[in-house]
């Protein structure tokens, strides 16, 4: 049914550890690569919630084919929404498992309507979810310049940020930016120095990416919402791609297994022991050389769990 395996589809599904009879999460459908293979690993009274923002994911005939499965529930939400979710499923603080398999996946990425890659021309959209919110054309027509700058630094972590706000500010009083090219070729002509191996407009696309879907912040909400819906002894995976994702997951279990943290939100307190939440299962995982030859995008895969104690 499912048309590829996910980045390290091995490694989550021995992480997950699954029981034949828990309740387990994907927050990321996608394509239900790992829904299927968990699915697979449960027993007839084990049972699974999927999430996605996607209506594409929700829409599609792997999700139809799933929804067969009387022990498979889909729900068109974000993962910020976990608690929310599972709730609805009446499962608190009954979950064995939960993946998060964060960015864009590569249906997303292949479909150039979606407008996540500068690879193929299409509309200058980026949402996760195209029922809501604002694209990335309307967001750019708005945006003011010290804003823009900010999120070019601060989520792409582009050295040349301004220079690249300045030429998009400029540009739209002339023309629209409506399509991805227009965009990627715009960053091309006025970035002074090439990345080995890297487009000119990939931390661009990305950081504009990560505003206009609140991915970070959705993150943050998951993580600390993964607290409560796990059972002592449960499972909390989470695959990242980039950098950003990744140091706030490290600094999450990091700071959950010393005690460190009330809320993402706020910031640290002071050490108490009683609020150690989890502790960290391994190092962080990384892709094989074989599946970085056989996946080139697993290459900057980063997978992380911890488990929830009592």
């Amino acid at each position: 049914m499912v048309e590829h395996l996910p980045v390290m589809l091995e490694e989550c599904i021995q992480g997950l550890n699954i029981k034949k009879d828990g309740k387990y999460v994907d927050c990321t459908f996608g394509r239900g690569g790992h829904s299927q293979c968990i699915l697979a690993a449960l027993g007839d009274n084990g049972g699974l919630l999927a999430l996605d923002r996607d209506p594409m994911a929700i829409a599609s005939d792997n999700a139809q084919q799933l929804l067969l499965d009387h022990r498979f529930s889909l729900h068109h939400q974000g993962f910020s929404l976990l608690g929310q979710s599972v709730s609805a499923q009446g499962w608190e603080r009954q979950i064995d498992g939960i993946l998060l398999d964060l960015g864009v996946s590569s249906p997303q990425l292949d479909d150039s309507s979606r407008g996540f890659s500068f690879m193929r021309d299409g509309p200058l959209d980026m949402r996760m979810d195209t029922s809501v919110g604002v694209s990335a054309a309307e967001w750019l027509a708005a945006v003011d310049e010290k804003t823009l700058i900010a999120v070019l630094r601060g989520y792409g972590e582009e050295r040349f940020a301004r220079r690249i706000a300045t030429a998009i500010i400029k540009e739209r009083t002339v023309e629209p930016l409506r399509t991805t090219r227009q965009l990627a070729n715009l960053i091309e002509t006025v970035i002074p120095v090439r990345e080995k191996h890297k487009h000119p407009a990939t931390r661009s696309f990305q950081a504009i990416r990560i505003e206009i879907n609140q991915e970070l912040e959705q993150l943050k909400q998951a993580l600390q919402q993964s607290i409560d819906v796990l059972k002592p002894g449960g499972i909390l995976m989470v695959m990242s791609f980039h950098s950003l994702e990744d140091r706030i997951v490290k600094r999450f279990i990091r700071d959950q297994s010393r005690g460190k943290y009330t809320s993402l939100s706020r910031g640290p307190v002071e050490d108490d022991s009683s609020q150690i939440t989890f502790k960290k299962v391994s190092k962080a995982i990384k892709a094989s050389d074989v599946e970085v030859m056989q996946n080139p995008r697993s290459r900057s895969a980063v997978l992380r769990i911890a488990e929830r104690l009592g």
